[in-house]
């Protein structure tokens, strides 16, 4: 059960980055409204927070850092590899942030479940 689980963890990791590049490269931004303010930021700190956060999960460092290279050079990607982008600072600001947070958030959820561990008390036997 637990190769299951880690091999659909792979490959939603696979699903994210490859959603990462659709994202970033390929999809051509709308010239509408955004549905709320910040929501370009959002999504940055999501499209690399979430696959760091899973990569952290199943102890893929080599991908982690990656994710993070990928974010501290992906705007000037954009902007020498697409025609529809240009380059944005505080868009990578964002990635870094999501990246952060997911960090911490890997992190927290760790000691959670490490101090989390229930001993049983010595047994206690009931008289009938």
């Amino acid at each position: 059960m637990q190769a299951v689980c880690r091999g659909l963890g792979w490959l939603l990791l696979l699903t994210l980055l490859l959603a990462q590049v659709w994202g970033l490269y390929l999809l051509v931004p709308s010239e509408g409204e955004p549905f709320f303010v910040g929501q370009d930021k959002v999504a940055h700190a999501l499209l690399f927070g979430l696959p760091f956060a899973l990569a952290l999960v199943l102890g893929a460092w080599p991908v982690s850092l990656g994710i993070l290279l990928h974010a501290v050079l992906s705007e000037p990607l954009q902007g020498l590899l697409t025609s529809t982008r240009t380059p944005d600072a505080w868009d990578t600001l964002a990635d870094l942030v999501g990246i952060a947070l997911a960090g911490a958030l890997v992190m927290l959820v760790r000691r959670r479940g490490e101090g989390s561990a229930v001993t049983e008390p010595d047994a206690v036997r009931v008289a009938p």
